[in-house]
């Protein structure tokens, strides 16, 4: 889809649809009464009889505008106006251009973008139109026969902004969110791939096209690579499957050669069974999305290679599969880490924690400036916090401000949870240095706090995404949440975020 900014007023837009606003109950958005002066007050009197109260999210399509030079005019309902926020604007652009797609209209002009959000100017109002229009027409249908067709699909866009000295800050934040959508857009695609496709090693391939693609430098380490430093953790995730373990180390350098790096790890587990401690059979199709960490740091990746953001960026992916088998990691087995502390395995479904462990480790190596892991790690993460926030855990209350305030800013909140020290006392072992699991209560605070046991070297933040990084039911479907949360926060380091 081609996208572009303009500014100008509604009545004199040649296009296939002008979209417009109108607030509940019955309140039109000035381009609107623009729009409506024009016409003689024909969309007044069209909301007067009811056809459109307003309501969040409703959409009504009206053709022969009087007036007006477009073909059709699309009015979308935005809620009350008081109430008009973050998600509400989201809700619109998505409504405004599903309609566009799905009624042949080919191409939009959308004065959305003019409307004013709480304490969002009209850049965010344009990165976050055209990270809602990415998503609005994503769609997976790659492994159907017969796949749903558009009659007319939507190929062009056009966001409108109200001031001429607004259109260049606009133009970046629009060449932004084409990055960030297309991040996202990878990350989806990675993880709705069903695991007998998306192996570890395909993960590695799909890195190594990446690299290729962005001339990125690509590491891809193997079995043998791994058991020589010593991440005998992480390879007795892999010991149940047929699947061959990666280590996938991708490096973007567009800051100076002596830069710190940031640091992004993300699990890829492909499946998950549970291994020996067998998950129920119910739902276990969605175990495919278990590397959703590993699919969110190779789209962030993405688009910071797309954008050539002003930093150096290291993305390191432990990819294995967890199953049970004849060789799989028993309960109460003892494995040592590349740190060289020892684990007494008590469940072999706290797998993610067993590769990330050695991942973090190996982080260190790069003398990042912040390290940030990414996982669907816990599933008590999603009784805390439910499917709306990621949990966020740090070692280092700067980090965590900064990774809250930029989930604020991209509408892809999280939620930060305690590290104390208090909950080390539950991953105690009487064998090893520390068992893999902490008991019942807690469990995302004591997988948190496992994880630090290998970051004291360095400023480190978790997110547990395992709440936020799919839906289920009848719109199951990667998120590829938290890649706009990351993408924010590099954009704020690197002095890009308008």
């Amino acid at each position: 889809m081609e996208f572009s900014i303009k500014s100008g007023s509604p009545e004199k837009q040649r296009s296939a649809c002008v979209v417009v606003g109108v607030f509940e109950p019955r309140k039109l958005t000035l381009a609107a009464e623009l729009l409506d002066n024009a016409a003689h007050n024909h969309l007044s009197d069209i909301i007067r009889r009811g056809d459109m109260e307003g309501k969040s999210g409703s959409t009504l399509l009206l053709h022969n505008v009087p007036g007006t030079l477009c073909d059709r005019v699309l009015l979308v309902g935005l809620g009350k106006e008081k109430e008009f926020g973050d998600k509400e604007y989201g809700s619109a652009i998505r409504s405004a251009v599903r309609t566009l797609n799905e009624t042949g209209a080919f191409d939009g002009t959308i004065f959305l973008t003019e409307t004013n959000v709480k304490k969002r100017n009209a850049a965010w109002r344009v990165r976050q139109a055209s990270i809602a229009a990415h998503e609005a027409v994503y769609r997976f249908d790659q492994f159907k026969s017969k796949k749903d067709k558009v009659r007319r699909p939507l190929r062009k866009l056009t966001f409108v902004v109200d001031r001429r000295n607004e259109l260049a800050a606009a133009e970046a934040a629009l060449n932004q969110g084409q990055a960030i959508a297309a991040g996202i857009s990878l990350s989806k695609n990675l993880a709705n791939l069903p695991a007998n496709v998306c192996t570890p090693t395909y993960l590695a391939e799909a890195a190594q096209r990446m690299a290729a693609e962005h001339k990125i430098e690509c590491q891809v380490l193997e079995r043998d690579d791994m058991a020589a430093l010593g991440m005998h953790s992480l390879l007795s995730v892999a010991q149940g499957s047929r699947q061959p373990p990666k280590l996938i180390v991708l490096q973007y350098k567009g800051d100076k050669a002596d830069a710190s790096p940031v640091v992004l790890v993300g699990k890829g587990i492909t499946f998950d069974t549970g291994g020996i401690s067998l998950k129920p059979a119910p739902d276990m199709d969605e175990m495919k999305y278990d590397m959703c960490g590993a699919a969110t740091v190779l789209g962030t990746l993405k688009a910071v290679a797309q954008m050539k953001l002003p930093i150096n960026l290291t993305v390191i992916v432990p990819t294995a599969e967890n199953m049970p088998g004849g060789g799989a990691s028993r309960p109460g087995d003892i494995v040592t880490s590349m740190s060289g502390q020892t684990i007494e395995i008590l469940n072999t479904d706290a797998e993610g924690r067993l590769i990330l462990c050695d991942a973090l480790s190996y982080a260190a190596r790069f003398d990042p400036d912040t390290v940030i892991d990414v996982a669907t790690l816990t599933g008590a993460c999603v009784i805390a916090l439910g499917h709306v926030a990621s949990g966020l855990f740090a070692n280092n209350d700067t980090l965590a401000r900064e990774l809250l305030h930029a989930g604020d800013e991209a509408h892809d909140r999280a939620w930060q949870m305690p590290l104390w020290n208090d909950y080390q006392e539950l991953l105690k072992s009487p064998f090893a240095d520390m068992a893999n699991v902490g008991g019942r209560w807690g469990g995302s605070i004591t997988a948190a706090c496992f994880l630090s046991r290998f970051t004291r070297k360095y400023a480190w933040a978790h997110l547990d995404i395992a709440g936020t990084a799919w839906k289920s039911g009848t719109d199951k479907g990667a998120t590829g949440r938290p890649v706009p949360l990351l993408m924010h926060y590099l954009l704020k380091r690197a002095g890009k975020l308008t």
